[in-house]
């Protein structure tokens, strides 16, 4: 049983919080540990956070990286940080690794977006794969079995302006909110896993 399942009722995706609502990280989470493969089928989990440090708007996929490095998230791997950011250069190169190195893995596609001004501060987690790039015009292969993004600024107009000249405070709050969400999502990861080896070993002979 997922813990908290029962304060939050939205099971489908895509979903919508507000980063600064009360409770986010924990409704990230609810979310996330609905929709991550059964512990039992042993897929390795990864995220990957898209984006650059030399735009703003843009740093948000890096910054998460960043802060889950710092955590232990175990057994998920994360893949992006200001570091070593993943972005348009070097996207496809870094999918071909993490195929290389994890076999069949579940991801996570992690990158900020541009949407209307109502939705600002909007963190959504959806179905299927992000699409890097589409913003500013860019092709760049799409990431994920499900995907997370962070609305940073209102789109329409010259996008790439707009993601220059985003905000680092709300970018900030947005990365903290999704990092504690992902990282409270591992342990309850941890916690099924834990569950279920001790009821493996409980079974009869």
């Amino acid at each position: 049983m997922t813990l908290y399942s029962s304060l939050f009722e939205k099971n489908e995706l895509p979903i919508r919080i507000a980063h600064d609502e009360q409770l986010a990280a924990f409704k990230i989470a609810d979310s996330l540990s609905k929709h991550l493969p059964s512990v039992s089928v042993t897929r390795p989990i990864v995220f990957v956070c898209i984006g650059t440090d030399r735009s703003t708007g843009d740093s948000l996929g890096p910054l998460i990286g960043t802060l889950l490095s710092e955590k232990n998230i175990s057994p998920f791997h994360v893949y992006g940080t200001l570091d070593e950011p993943i972005h348009a250069l070097n996207l496809e190169d870094k999918l071909k690794e993490i195929h290389e190195k994890h076999h069949n893995p579940y991801i996570i596609g992690i990158d900020a977006c541009l949407g209307r001004m109502k939705s600002v501060g909007v963190i959504q987690i959806g179905d299927g794969p992000v699409k890097p790039g589409s913003g500013v015009k860019k092709e760049l292969p799409p990431v994920g079995n499900i995907h997370i993004t962070g609305i940073v600024n209102i789109s329409g107009f010259m996008e790439f302006l707009v993601l220059q000249n985003t905000r680092l405070s709300l970018v900030l709050n947005m990365a903290k909110i999704i990092s504690k969400g992902i990282y409270h999502t591992s342990l309850r990861y941890m916690h099924s896993a834990k569950l279920e080896e001790y009821e493996i070993k409980e079974e009869p002979v």
